[in-house]
């Protein structure tokens, strides 16, 4: 059942969610402009339209976020509906996904699930108004045809010789149309408004065109759909929304989405316009996401590297992140490119607060501690999240042999590394002091095992004399250690603008070989043993990271969401 005007009156105003005493975007500004003339009779009513022709990216994820945002803090109504009006691109599958994406970002539709397909006969009899009105008349001219004799900036378009036609023809051949009487791209409907406007959009518009497609919903009972411009507006008017917000794009669009909704004389709705959102070292197109995918480039739509919200969700980000992310960015009115460290630094903020703490070591070397006792094995306490005291400590395994990176020992080692090295002490994390004595190596001279001395009157990391070292390193005991996958992934492209038209290649030229790098035997602190897909971690040291879907529990597999710091903008000095 849809929404009529009458049937949503906005809540309260004291049921609005309470926000600190800020500036209001432009958005919220048309907002309480309205709610002070009555326009509305002071509802906020807002909706997600998304095609289900792919997956959702973190540019609707904005959309979404603001949309939903925006009708909780005005304790209005909000509703996901699908734009399925062109069922040669669509499928079930982005349905059922994009249902998915919106839910996991907390946007909760709750019973206003709609779909375009549902208003198609009303959408039909609208058409036949303008018809009876003189407003819409049947074309046969070819799309091709139809966009050259659309004019240009500074000539007027050249009217249809089929614009003339009489209503009765035009109502015959319109059902005609509906019943499946002609070809495909035979005819058009179009609507009668002006071929010499400066908006182009006005010069007499297709409103539906020919497809013999079955429809996902619909099945085989439609032979023409409507086109995005005619079915927006109505969909928006059908339901009562009152504030429909769309990225920027559709700003010239908006004259034609005012002109039906004023010809037909039904409830107006407002379209306001927002900047969408561009990221640097990313493209946003479903075209080219679709290309990525179908062409092996990435491993799927939930691929770790893509902008999707599924690939977002597999990698390790969080509802409250892209909440972060959107209310750092803002709101504006005009296009412009948000550096992907903005959106990087806002999933550090939230998991710094919210991620357990674990050790792990990615390439692991041993350490031999020769005058820690045989056989013996001790529990040492560790935190698990400095930000939250409520997550408590655990007890970590402590023996004398461990894994160490390999990275964390230098035989040869400069003034200023703090590390391990022959004649150096460092703080083993939350165990002992130690001090390196040698070293051990293979045949072709690689480092295999450490041996050092530990301090045995510093348990847990401190001093009894009050001595100081530099360096604190992690590690894990080899006997309780787990084996792991990890998968270090990075941004998919390595030039901010793959989208460039000053570039030299193709956008896919691009792509960053270094996006994945997969770590096979690293080793693991026991306490990751129990992960779950829903448990963020930071692996101390190294990065924040998660457990992937195809993990097991004999054959576990971690995806690294971010790293500790931005390294791109030590590289894009060099």
């Amino acid at each position: 059942m849809t929404s009529t005007p009458e049937s949503n009156p906005r809540q309260d105003q004291n049921e609005r969610s309470e926000e600190p005493a800020r500036s209001l975007n432009f958005i919220e500004q048309i907002i309480e402009d309205d709610a002070k003339s009555g326009r509305f009779g002071n509802r906020v009513h807002t909706r997600f339209p998304p095609e289900p022709n792919g997956y959702l990216h973190v540019g609707h994820a904005k959309a979404i976020i603001l949309s939903y945002g925006i009708a909780k803090q005005y304790g209005g109504l909000f509703n996901l509906r699908f734009d399925d009006t062109n069922p040669s691109k669509e499928d079930v599958e982005y349905v059922e996904s994009i249902k998915e994406d919106v839910k996991w970002l907390g946007a909760d539709w709750q019973d206003r699930l709609f779909f375009a397909s549902d208003y198609f006969e009303q959408m039909y009899e609208y058409a036949v108004q303008l018809i009876k009105k003189g407003k819409a008349y049947v074309c046969d001219l070819t799309a091709e045809q139809i966009r050259e004799t659309r004019g240009t900036a500074t000539v007027p378009g050249t009217p249809s010789p089929y614009r003339d036609r009489s209503v009765e023809e035009n109502l015959d051949l319109f059902k005609r149309m509906r019943d499946g009487e002609f070809p495909d791209g035979s005819k058009t409907l179009r609507a009668k408004i002006d071929m010499a406007s400066p908006n182009f959009n006005l010069r007499d518009p297709v409103m539906y065109r020919i497809l013999h497609t079955p429809h996902h919903r619909q099945g085989t009972k439609w032979s023409i759909y409507p086109m995005y411009d005619w079915a927006h507006g109505l969909e928006d008017s059908i339901e009562g929304i009152t504030h429909s917000i769309c990225t920027l794009e559709f700003e010239h669009h908006r004259p034609l989405y005012d002109w039906f909704l004023n010809e037909l004389g039904v409830y107006h709705p407002q379209q306001i316009e927002f900047a969408r959102l561009n990221l640097t070292y990313t493209v946003m197109s479903k075209r080219k996401l679709l290309e990525l995918v179908k062409n092996n480039y990435v491993d799927g739509w939930d691929d770790p590297r893509m902008p999707t919200i599924c690939g977002l969700r597999r990698r390790g980000f969080t509802p409250e992140s892209l909440r972060i992310f959107c209310k750092t960015i803002g709101v504006a009115k005009f296009n412009s490119t948000i550096e992907a460290t903005v959106l990087e630094n806002a999933v550090r903020e939230d998991l710094n607060k919210k991620a357990l703490r674990r050790m792990a070591v990615l390439d692991p070397i041993k350490l031999v501690i020769d005058n820690y006792p045989e056989g013996q094995t001790e529990k040492l306490v560790a935190v698990n999240n400095p930000e939250n005291e409520a997550d408590g400590v655990r007890e970590v395994s402590f023996s004398k042999t461990l894994y160490i990176e390999r990275e964390d020992f230098m035989e040869d080692a400069p003034k200023k590394y703090y590390r391990l090295s022959p004649g150096r002490e460092v703080r083993l994390r939350y165990a002992y002091y130690v001090t390196c004595k040698s070293c051990v190596k293979d045949a072709d001279g690689n480092v295999v095992e450490v041996h050092c001395e530990y301090d045995p009157e510093t348990r847990g990391g401190q001093s009894a004399d009050g001595r100081r070292v530099q360096g604190t390193i992690h590690w894990v005991d080899t006997q309780t250690a787990i084996d792991a996958e990890v998968r270090l992934y990075d941004r998919l492209f390595n030039v901010p603008n793959p989208d460039d038209p000053d570039n030299l290649g193709d956008y896919k030229d691009y792509l960053n070989p270094e996006s994945l790098k997969v770590v096979k035997g690293a080793k693991l602190e026991a306490a990751l043993a129990d992960a779950s897909l829903d448990d963020r971690f930071q692996f101390e040291r190294i990065g924040y990271f998660t457990l992937d879907k195809t993990a097991t529990k004999d054959a576990p597999v971690f995806n690294r969401t971010v790293s500790l710091r931005d390294s791109w903008s030590k590289v894009a000095k060099k």
